[in-house]
């Protein structure tokens, strides 16, 4: 991922700085909560407004429940500090800010929260919790890192687990939070990548005549990446919106070090993810042989580099900002990877609000069985649950009632209503509450559109043939190298066989440092999940 590792003597200095404070809070004896009159009636309106103006005026209720704002302001923690690291703001660090200032408000306790860059997040969390050193209770990071942070986390304790707001967590994301038999990360985002497509467009009487006369093929929105390549580059360069100026086919994450490696797996997930053949995605699970250079990958970054010609100017070095607002601001007719970019373009403010729809990642009508070593002729989807951002607690913590207490509030049902509508925050579905298209109506959403949403997300919940993050030791080691294979494919350095031989090579040797055993133990969760039937 984005992140880097530090130079060793930086790493060190860091747990030196931290050694201090740490000793302090490991001689302290766990803390509970003081008992005090509750500061909201059950049901009560909950609304952000008074944190800030930039917040909508949406009110929800409050739900009862072990984690509302009226049970947790029945909790003193006056006395006691919590210490946070987080994203930095606004995506997911923004809510971090905002419930910690509402948990001390109805508590008494005193929330400290460090936002961290993403380039940063990994080693600054990471490396106080192998020197055993408690520098932080609660740290929110993407969930795939879990085969890193496992180790040093806190289970979440059953009394969180039987809350209505847990019970309702989809089995995806509880199976996201789960390692080897417990639940250690604290669910609090759902992330999946989907396509987004403009419908004034697409539904278009007259462009569908157009697309019809020139290529004799209806115009829908596209099942497959074949179609997907041949309707963007259709329409791009061409005047969509009337206003004399170029709109574009794709908008896609480039940019090496901004997330492109999800993009691209997005891409490669139907051509490699066969329902007939189980044991890993990724690596063999029974060699540990790479598989990131077989024909379905190499046909997925063919088809990634092809789709240069449907890109908006500067688009090859695209970010996800960028590719949210290309989309979102009505630059590009489809996109692919996280909600940010369909909740932007469903902002009040919006050129093409409801006038978008969701749909299931694009499959293919082919996709490769590395068994036989041969393309298996049939139609193949394949949805990608690409990491999400979770939370957890430190097992070395000395405030872990209030740390779970404070997670739990962050995610109750009034805050995670009123975060879900406030597209910057990150917070996306992950309760089968929230697929619910009468909510989303309430906050403006066209039925049509909310009904496209909520299908598209729930139908990724029920299907057997899905594709997860990689989640293994050194994690990061290893989308970095396949980040700077898919920019030197993309930029004409090398072919996308030869790049993906390259990325194949590196992961070997990844696999070698960190230890053979060591990341096939981990790599089984990850091939338990893709394997569910």
């Amino acid at each position: 991922m984005r992140s880097r590792p530090y130079k060793a003597l930086v790493a060190v200095a860091a747990v030196a700085a931290l050694t201090a404070t740490a000793c302090t809070a490991q001689d302290e004896a766990q803390q509970k909560p003081k008992e005090k009159t509750g500061l909201f009636k059950p049901g009560s309106e909950i609304s952000y407004q008074k944190y800030g103006k930039d917040y909508p005026d949406t009110k929800v209720r409050d739900v009862p429940g072990p984690c509302s704002y009226d049970s947790i302001s029945r909790k003193d923690y006056s006395g006691q500090t919590l210490k946070i690291i987080s994203h930095a703001v606004p995506v997911i660090g923004e809510p971090t800010q905002l419930h910690a200032k509402q948990f001390e408000d109805i508590t008494g306790g005193k929330v400290q929260v460090v936002n961290v860059p993403f380039g940063e997040l990994h080693q600054k969390i990471l490396t106080p919790l192998q020197a055993g050193q408690p520098a932080y209770d609660v740290m929110f990071y993407p969930s795939l890192w879990i085969g890193d942070m496992a180790p040093y986390l806190a289970p979440v304790p059953k009394t969180y687990l039987d809350s209505p707001g847990m019970k309702d967590v989809t089995t995806a994301y509880m199976d996201v939070a789960t390692w080897n038999g417990k639940v250690v990360q604290y669910p609090v985002d759902g992330d999946r990548h989907y396509l987004k497509v403009r419908t004034d467009v697409l539904k278009d009487p007259e462009r569908q005549a157009e697309y019809k006369k020139a290529t004799g093929k209806e115009l829908q929105v596209p099942r497959t990446w074949a179609e997907y390549q041949e309707i963007a580059k259709f329409f791009s360069g061409k005047d969509l919106d009337g206003d004399d100026k170029a709109n574009y086919g794709s908008a896609e994450v480039t940019k090496r070090d901004d997330l492109t490696f999800s993009a691209f797996i997005s891409r490669a997930a139907p051509y490699v993810k066969n329902p007939d053949v189980k044991g890993g995605v990724f690596f063999d699970l029974k060699t540990m042989k790479p598989l990131i250079n077989t024909p379905g990958f190499v046909r997925a970054l063919d088809d990634m580099v092809r789709a240069r010609s449907t890109w908006a100017p500067g688009g090859a070095n695209f970010g996800l900002g960028d590719e949210i607002f290309s989309f979102g601001g009505g630059q590009t007719l489809m996109s692919y990877s996280w909600d940010d970019a369909f909740i932007q373009a469903q902002q009040s403010d919006s050129r093409i609000r409801n006038k978008v729809q969701a749909a299931p990642l694009p499959g293919s009508t082919e996709v490769y069985n590395r068994t036989t070593k041969s393309w298996d002729k049939k139609t193949n989807q394949a949805p990608y649950f690409t990491w999400g951002w979770t939370s957890a607690v430190a097992e070395a913590s000395r405030h872990q009632q209030m740390a779970f207490d404070y997670l739990c509030f962050f995610s109750n049902e009034a805050n995670t209503a009123l975060d879900l509508t406030i597209g910057r925050f990150g917070v996306n579905p992950y309760r089968y509450a929230h697929f619910d298209a009468e909510f989303w109506e309430k906050q403006g959403w066209d039925k049509d559109v909310a009904e496209s949403y909520v299908r598209t997300l729930a139908g990724m919940e029920k299907s057997t043939n899905r594709v997860f993050d990689l989640r293994v030791p050194g994690v990061n080691q290893y989308m970095s190298a396949l980040a700077n294979g898919v920019a030197a494919a993309l930029a004409g350095q090398s072919s996308p066989q030869q790049a993906l031989d390259d990325v194949a090579e590196e992961w070997s040797k990844i696999t070698d440092q960190i230890g053979k055993d060591k990341v096939q133990s981990a790599y089984r969760n990850v091939v338990a999940l893709e394997d569910y039937s």
